[in-house]
């Protein structure tokens, strides 16, 4: 059959727009170009089990030493973060694959819709079925992509872990199933898949060994993270009391931080005179 008239510039439109929407795309991963500032390797596989796919690096267990060889100041990996959260959330978008904040992220939302400024990683869900997407389409490719602290763009990498096949609790050598790696700080985001629990409907777990009611955490709920549009768990507040205690959503004093209620920010408390 040929296709005549407006049913050839529709099918023009689809795949112009397809074909943008990839163009930051920039594909598989080629360690040598990605690793732009790095002549050494500082993660810590030297030291790790056999079977661990994930060497976090030797100096700071929330940075990944093929990238970095050293902590960023407190600032510096404040900004980091929070381009690395705008990054996931808009690209995740792009793709078409839901996922929510959850942990600590959470409970940074629950303040004040901002990451915890102690805070050094992040932590997000994705459905199990998610993930196989993302494995099969988007493992070890680069986006580049423009953000709050980013306006020029960065080069973040999605890897994910070959073993997220086996969802088993046992292997806790490989709790974490993907990340999304900033490839100029080191930063990165832990991506945990959701599974069914078979024989008890209505319950979910990770391989991390967290477990959770699906009512809890459906219908997701829409929000805003750090400036961008977010999903978060159905019954956030019961979440975060089961995992932090009933007290985590009201102290408004920890980790070196006091929380203003005036600026709604944690502003880090003043060094004693000496």
């Amino acid at each position: 059959m040929i296709l005549k008239g407006t049913v050839w510039q529709t099918l023009a439109v689809v795949f112009l727009t397809l074909a943008l929407q990839c163009a930051e795309v920039k594909g598989d991963a080629d360690f040598e170009s990605v690793r732009v500032l790095m002549t050494k390797d500082s993660s810590g596989k030297g030291g790790d089990p056999k079977d661990k796919y994930w060497h976090e690096s030797v100096f700071h267990p929330h940075y990944d030493g093929r990238f970095i060889d050293h902590e960023l100041d407190y600032e510096d990996q404040r900004t980091n973060l929070t381009s690395l959260i705008q990054s996931y959330l808009s690209t995740m978008a792009d793709l078409g694959a839901e996922t929510w904040i959850i942990h600590g992220t959470l409970m940074g939302w629950w303040w004040n819709r901002k990451i915890m400024p102690w805070d050094s990683d992040i932590d997000v869900h994705v459905a199990a079925d998610t993930m196989a997407f993302l494995a099969n389409y988007y493992n070890m490719t680069i986006h580049n992509v423009r953000t709050t602290h980013a306006p020029q763009g960065k080069n973040y990498m999605l890897e994910v872990n070959p073993k997220y096949v086996d969802p088993s609790p046992e292997d806790r050598l490989n709790t974490i199933d993907a990340r999304w790696i900033d490839t100029l700080s080191g930063v990165f985001i832990d991506i945990t898949a959701v599974h069914r629990k078979r024989h008890h409907p209505g319950m979910m777990f990770c391989k991390d060994a967290h477990r959770y009611r699906e009512a809890d955490l459906f219908p997701l709920r829409d929000s805003t993270f750090e400036d961008q549009p977010v999903k978060i768990p159905y019954n956030y507040a019961e979440l975060l009391q089961e995992e932090y205690g009933r007290v985590s959503l009201t102290r408004t004093r920890f980790a070196g931080h006091i929380f203003n209620s005036t600026t709604m920010q944690w502003e880090r408390k003043p060094k004693p005179k000496s």
